[in-house]
């Protein structure tokens, strides 16, 4: 077997692993279709002699492979649960992460939220406990929740990564690349009206996109038929605690308050 052919496996096993994790139970290709190859004046060619040793040989035509079907190009006729989901991700080992954790942090609330928060990566106190956003920011975070005439079992919780970065520095690509695919079946799971990414990082990875937060907190787009919205992380606002900043996260949690039809508790709305 030719080198190109063992990477061109590899290639294929990879993929069809990356489908796996994203809950992609089939694939399908499509067979190219037939076309009608137009007439042409027959050529004259002449006759060989009998015996001559030349015969047609099989005509080497290239192979046309369709694009497969992806995760959300259809609706899949069984939703998976966030157990199914979590229990597929296992004692995960996909990026370096684990080295160093201490809990993989799945992510927690309520299973059919009608708002879903996504943020960055657990910190220390997650990474010690297993859930997201119980440090400081966390309590920030449950405090805007709860001003929003809501309770935190209410939502649903996660992250972008799955595993606490030492040192809480900014994720990687490869880990990002890793535990995407959980988050999307998360969300797809979940399937919440709106979804509120907490930082620069959550709103740029589910975006594909490398604005700062500055530029994208604020506005609604559509998100695979989902209401998405940014605002500040909650460590951003501990960092950088401002009447002007406190503001602005108080606006956009309006917007989603707006979004889901329900309205603004009259002790929050001079806020």
């Amino acid at each position: 077997m030719t080198r190109q052919a063992r990477d061109l496996g590899q290639d294929i096993l990879n993929y069809l692993e990356f489908c796996r994790e994203l809950g992609v139970k089939r694939l399908r290709v499509d067979r190219p279709q037939s076309r009608s190859i137009p007439s042409s004046p027959p050529v004259k060619t002449q006759p060989k002699p009998v015996g001559s040793g030349d015969s047609p040989g099989p005509v080497s035509r290239p192979r046309v492979f369709a694009p497969a079907t992806t995760l959300f190009d259809e609706t899949p006729s069984v939703q998976e649960t966030l157990e199914a989901v979590r229990t597929d991700l296992g004692d995960c080992r996909r990026c370096k992460l684990w080295r160093d954790r201490k809990h993989i942090v799945f992510g927690s609330g309520n299973p059919h939220a009608e708002l879903m928060f996504v943020g960055e990566a657990p910190g220390a106190d997650e990474d010690e406990q297993g859930l997201p956003f119980v440090g400081r920011a966390g309590q920030l975070l449950t405090k805007i929740i709860e001003a929003m005439g809501m309770r935190r079992e209410e939502v649903y919780i996660c992250n972008i990564l799955k595993c606490r970065p030492p040192g809480n520095r900014s994720p990687e690509t490869d880990e990002i690349a890793s535990c995407e695919p959980f988050l999307l079946r998360q969300i797809t799971s979940v399937r919440p009206k709106v979804i509120c990414a907490l930082g620069a990082y959550g709103a740029q990875v589910l975006l594909r996109t490398k604005e700062p937060i500055s530029r994208l907190r604020g506005q609604f787009v559509d998100y695979r038929g989902i209401k998405f919205i940014a605002t500040f992380h909650p460590a951003y606002l501990l960092r950088n605690y401002s009447d002007d900043n406190r503001r602005k996260v108080w606006e956009d949690m309006k917007k989603v308050l707006a979004e889901l039809g329900l309205p603004v508790p009259q002790s929050a709305a001079k806020q």
